[in-house]
């Protein structure tokens, strides 16, 4: 009997989740199929009864429902409990079960470029729920040092405050951030700032770069955002949001079939469906 899959949010029809899982699926030989479901704030409640009452074997969570599918869940990892969102849910014999890979995929992702993340010093731009999830996975995968630059730095403090993992971190100005830029290897780029259609902007000057640092936007639309072009100009080593997208949807296809996927074969067909690097 064929498994369903599938992914729930509000937009839903420009996600390419569905082209990705159902290459993996055909890749793997496994009877299954993963499809979108738009799925209005809500309704919510009536949805995710639905997929149980189908026999759904798990899906991904996005936008508006991270958050509020936690109290319709039967049991949640505890990394997300920490994060308070869920994008992955499986189910095990009816029981829901929500995880959130966004942190450690990007962790995977980076990981993948930078070696000894330990002792690497970590500039985070951005305390909104992206920016959560990667700063309480990055300190679980333990990075000792972290500061978080955001417009509102009480923001910042409290995310850090509530990180239920050991780390030394400062909330920042931005512009006391884009003053010390050369302090740090790792800079990581978490808000929407440079997004399609407002490409030209930047959350901060990546002018006193340090030479040979790391620099990270987790937007891929465009692949390369303004402020990785002028990281790059200034010799810094570059990574777009493609990597943190695939991964996750690598570790959430483990969760689901126990495969740990071909990530270059999946990054590849996102690339196509964007029209290239």
């Amino acid at each position: 009997m064929k498994k369903l899959f599938g992914v729930i949010g509000d937009p839903i029809a420009h996600s390419m989740s569905p082209l990705m899982h159902n290459d993996l699926f055909q890749l793997y030989q496994l009877d299954a199929h993963y499809f979108p479901f738009h799925v209005k704030k809500e309704k919510l409640a009536e949805a995710i009864n639905g997929l149980k009452v189908l026999g759904v074997s798990g899906f991904n969570v996005t936008v508006p429902h991270k958050v509020e599918i936690m109290s319709l869940l039967d049991e949640i990892d505890p990394l997300a409990k920490a994060i308070g969102a869920v994008n992955t849910v499986v189910n095990v014999e009816g029981k829901l079960i929500g995880y959130n890979t966004d942190g450690n995929g990007y962790v995977r992702a980076l990981t993948h470029y930078v070696s000894d993340l330990e002792d690497k010093r970590v500039l985070m731009i951005g305390a909104g729920g992206a920016a959560r999830a990667l700063f309480f996975s990055l300190a679980k995968a333990g990075v000792r040092r972290m500061d978080l630059a955001n417009r509102t730095v009480e923001k910042a403090q409290a995310l850090i405050n509530e990180c239920p993992y050991e780390i030394e971190a400062s909330a920042l100005e931005m512009n006391e951030a884009e003053l010390s830029l050369e302090e740090y290897d790792i800079i990581i780029q978490t808000t929407s700032i440079g997004m399609s259609p407002k490409v030209n902007e930047v959350p901060l000057s990546p002018e006193r770069l340090k030479a040979g640092a790391f620099v990270s936007d987790i937007i891929y639309n465009p692949l390369e955002t303004r402020i990785l072009t002028e990281a790059k100009q200034r010799g810094a080593q570059i990574q777009n949001g493609l990597d943190m997208f695939v991964y996750q949807g690598a570790l959430a296809f483990e969760l689901w079939t126990g495969i740990f996927p071909n990530t270059e074969r999946m990054k590849q067909i996102v690339e196509m469906q964007l029209g290239g690097k």
